[in-house]
This record gives C-alpha cells, structure tokens and sequence, in this order.
C-alpha cells in the first residue's frame, strides 16, 4: 500500500504544494508545484493541490496526512497554509504535521551539500524584513535534525555578534567543529562575505535558500510514520514576530512603533550544576524571598527541567519546570534587572511551552504574588489567565503570608 503525504509551504512569496509517497517498497517519491506571486497564495493553493492530486490520478481521500511550513515567515503566508492544511484535514478527518520552515531550509542545504554532515551545525538565516532576520540552528541527528537554537528574531547587523556568542555553547554543548550559515537573509547583514568563525570552529557561508513544499513533506513524512502529527485543531503557525506595530496606547506609554527583536544573541540552554550560582544570583537580585542555590541544585537533580539564556558570554536568565503526567508546572523564571524588557522572558516562557508541547502536555501552570503586577502582566501577555487562589502560600514582610494566584495556559484545545 502507498501512503500519500500532501505537504504545503507559503512562508514568503512561492506558493508551493507537494505530494510525498511513500511505496510499499519503501521508496519515496515527490511531485510539485509552485507558483512566485506575493499576495495570490490564498486563491492558488488548494486549486493547485487539486491539480497535483488530478495529475497523480488521485482524489483527496487517498490522502493520508498534510504537512505545511508553520514558519516562521509572512504572517498572511502562514495563516494560509495552516487554514487549508486544517481545512484538508478536518473534511477528510486526518491529521496535520506542521514543520518548522527553517528546518526545511536545513534540509535543503543537506542536500545540496551532504558532505557537511556529524559535527556541522547549519544555521538558518531568514528575510524577516525590516533589517531583521529568523533565525535557528540544527544539528544533524540520523536521518533528521535536533534544534540547538528554537527560531528567534534577530537584527541582522547583530548576527556576527550572536554567531560569535552563541559558538562557545555550540562547540560544548553539541560537539560542533564546524557552522555552516544558510538562506536568504544572509546577506543582509553588513559586511556578510567577511563573517568571522566563532573560536575552535570552522564557519562556511552556504547558498541562499528557502523552505519549499518538497522538502516540508520530506521532513513531514517520517514525523508522520512515528507519530508526531496534530489534529487538525491544534495545528498553528510558529509566530517569532508576535506583532508587526504596537497598539496607539503601547506607543503612547514610550514603547515605539515597532516592537524590537529579543536581546542580543540570546541562546537558551540546558541549565547544569555549574550555572547555579549565577542563577541564585539572579534570583536573589529580584526576589524578597528567593530560591537558594540548595534549592536549583535539588531541582536539577530531581530531574526538572531547568534553561537558562545566556547573552555576551552571561547567564541573563532562567527558568525551572516541573513535567508532571498532567501538566507543567513553571516553577520559577526571572531575567537580571539589567537585562530585562529585551525579551528575554519571552524566550525563556516559549521554550517551557514547546517543551511541555513535546511532551503532550495540555496546558502550563504557575503561582505569582498578587502584589506582582509587572509579572502578572507579562503573564497575561503571554495567554496566562488566573484560575485560583491559594492561601498564605508565600512568605512576607514581618512575618506575614501572602496568597498566590494560580494562573494556567492552554497549550492543547478541548483540556
């Protein structure tokens, strides 16, 4: 029996549709189509599914999933291809693999070069417009690809910075000698051709490529095969840039037209016995009542999932996650004063969502004092509502308690 994949990719101006099958053989094979029209994808894209479908000789029925690049790129290009890969779905009551575009990017240049292959990180560089790039790192890992840095919005005159602070963690963490920039937005930042190697790697400049409908169903096909699909409800676009212009009251308050990219060259990583004394001192700079350095070293060990975001070579911030059976728990996330509203947090909040997203997890939970206001609202921006309350749970001046609210986040439709 055939299994048929169909794989859509609208992140920038080519409208792309693929059809991926798989032979009883175990052969693979790809047709597509693509048509370059900014501001046509809407109207193209399924008409053009039905075409490669009608060329194949197939109806939609025969269809077993439908991928499609969930960015990040052209929001009205991304909200397109979710909504007819979710429309697809729904009709023919199959389910959605989404695929990072970047990664197809990755894999594009894996192709092309498959030589660079053990030890060789590629990192992709993305026309995020307005002197702005996506950017993200993959590691080759079998036949797919591990993310060593999830996709993050980026100056593009600040990409030589993070090249050279995210490569000390790179070399370490991940056994990389070797990086291999690729993508369209390479060459936007000044000075590119003369980009230096990070210290103890090799750096190579690699094509200009984008993420193409046959290469999202080429990543999406084994996903499918072991699993990692969605229903079609739970399909979404990867959004790095939340919003493009800040609201009149947010420019009004001093905040600008634009919202700015996220810290400089912030990597997150694996947080280790060795970082806990930075972090207790970040912790210590910003809480009344803090965690101790006793307390991050029994949580590591414990097994919770700790990051911490590191930025010119210095832990900026943290966080420690509690996995439960049933939920995440955030146990605790901070940012150094020196180093906040640069989006940091943001980071840090994402990255312990996608974690409890790969572990099927349906929603986040977390306690802040109600006198926090800041923290409250910078959990409200980031789709947390208050659920309960519970009494006299944190320690106070004088002596006192003070309650807790409980606050959730849906990660999952229908928990």
């Amino acid at each position: 029996m055939t299994l048929h994949l169909l794989a859509l990719e609208t992140s920038g101006s080519v409208c792309g549709v693929a059809l991926i099958s798989r032979h009883a053989d175990g052969r693979l094979t790809v047709s597509r189509l693509e048509h370059d029209a900014v501001g046509e994808h809407a109207e193209r894209l399924l008409p053009m599914a039905d075409q490669l479908l009608s060329e194949r000789g197939l109806g939609r029925r025969a269809l077993s999933a439908v991928a499609f690049g969930q960015g990040p790129g052209g929001f009205t290009g991304l909200r397109v291809a979710c909504g007819v890969a979710q429309g697809i779905a729904f009709a023919l009551q199959i389910p959605v693999v989404p695929v990072v575009s970047l990664m197809a990017v990755a894999q594009r240049d894996r192709d092309i070069a498959p030589q660079e292959e053990a030890g060789s990180i590629r990192v992709v560089a993305h026309d995020a417009r307005m002197n702005e790039l996506y950017l993200a790192a993959y590691a080759p890992q079998g036949e797919g690809w591990s993310t060593v840095q999830a996709p993050i919005l980026l100056a593009a005159a600040d990409l030589p910075a993070w090249l050279q602070q995210a490569g000390g963690p790179m070399r370490e963490v991940h056994g990389a000698y070797a990086l291999r920039l690729v993508g369209d937005g390479v060459h936007l930042c000044p000075g590119w051709q003369s980009l230096e190697a990070p210290a103890g790697l090799e750096l190579a400049i690699g094509p200009s490529l984008r993420p193409d409908a046959g290469t999202v169903g080429r990543l999406a096909m084994p996903l499918y095969e072991a699993g990692q699909h969605v229903p079609p409800e739970q399909a979404a676009p990867l959004y790095v840039r939340d919003k493009v212009a800040f609201t009149t009251r947010e420019r009004e308050e001093g905040m600008g037209g634009n919202p700015k990219a996220p810290g400089l060259g912030v990597a997150l990583r694996p947080m280790g016995q060795a970082d806990v004394p930075a972090v207790a001192d970040i912790e210590a700079s910003v809480q009344s009542f803090p965690w101790t350095a006793g307390n991050f070293s029994d949580g590591l060990r414990a097994g919770y999932g700790g990051w911490v975001a590191q930025q010119h070579g210095r832990i900026v911030g943290f966080s420690m996650t509690l996995f439960a059976p049933d939920l995440a728990h955030l146990l605790v996330i901070a940012v150094a004063p020196d180093a906040q509203r640069g989006g940091i947090g943001t980071a840090l909040i994402r990255h312990c969502e996608k974690e409890a997203r790969a572990r099927n997890l349906p929603a986040v939970l977390l306690e802040v004092r109600p006198s926090n206001k800041n923290a409250i609202a910078f959990y409200h921006r980031h789709g947390f509502e208050q659920i309960a309350v519970r009494k006299d749970y944190y320690p106070a001046a004088g002596g006192k308690r003070e309650d807790a609210w409980v606050m959730r986040k849906m990660l999952r439709a229908g928990a």
